[in-house]
C-alpha cells in the first residue's frame, strides 16, 4: 500500500473501537482475596485517549467482560461510550454503525485477539498490540511494538495521529 493511501484513509477516522482484555490490559485477570476483579491498565494509554478526544475522534470501548475496575477506568479516561460483557461484538458494532449513521472509512478498530477479528473487519483501519494472535496481526494494517497493558493503545493513537500530522499539536493542546 502506498504511503499517501494510508495517510489519505486515516484522515478519515472519526470512531475508534478499543478492546479492553489485552488491548489496555495484559490479559490477565486478577482476583483479590475477596474475590473481586483486578485489571492492570497502562498509564501511558491515557495521554493518547486524550489527544484522540482533543483530534475529535470518538472512542467506544467493546468488551467482553464486565469488570468494575473497567468502568473506572474508562471514566477516568473520559470515554462516553462503552459497553461490557458483550459476548458477539460483530454484531454490536454492526448495529452501532447502523444506528449511528457511520461508515466504514470513518471506523478504525484496536484489539487483539479472535474475539476481536470478525468485528475488525468492519473497520477501514486496523491496529493491534504486538502480542496479538497471529490472526489479528495479519488483519492489522499496524502492529504496535507494545503489549497489550503496556501503553499500546497509546502508540496505535500516535501513530494514527503523526500520519495525519496531528500528534504533536494536539500533544501542545492536551498538556499546555
Amino acid at each position: 500500500m502506498m504511503r499517501e493511501n494510508i495517510n489519505d484513509k486515516l484522515m478519515q477516522i472519526k470512531y475508534l473501537i478499543i478492546d479492553v482484555d489485552g488491548t489496555m490490559t495484559d490479559g490477565g485477570i486478577y482476583y483479590d482475596e475477596n474475590g473481586n476483579e483486578i485489571k492492570k491498565f497502562s498509564v501511558k494509554d491515557a495521554a493518547g485517549f486524550f489527544a484522540a478526544h482533543c483530534a475529535g475522534i470518538k472512542i467506544v470501548v467493546i468488551t467482553g467482560r464486565e469488570c468494575l475496575a473497567t468502568s473506572r477506568r474508562l471514566e477516568e479516561l473520559k470515554v462516553s461510550v462503552y459497553v461490557q460483557n458483550v459476548k458477539n461484538k460483530f454484531d454490536y458494532l454492526r448495529n452501532f454503525i447502523q444506528s449511528n449513521g457511520i461508515c466504514r472509512e470513518e471506523l478504525g478498530y484496536i484489539g487483539d485477539d479472535l474475539n476481536d477479528f470478525k468485528a475488525m473487519t468492519l473497520a477501514a483501519f486496523v491496529a493491534c498490540p504486538f502480542d496479538s494472535c497471529q490472526e489479528v496481526r495479519d488483519l492489522a494494517e499496524y502492529v504496535s511494538s507494545k503489549r497489550g497493558g503496556e501503553g499500546a493503545v497509546r502508540d496505535v493513537i500516535e501513530y494514527l495521529l503523526r500520519q495525519r500530522q496531528e500528534w504533536d499539536s494536539i500533544i501542545d493542546k492536551v498538556y499546555s
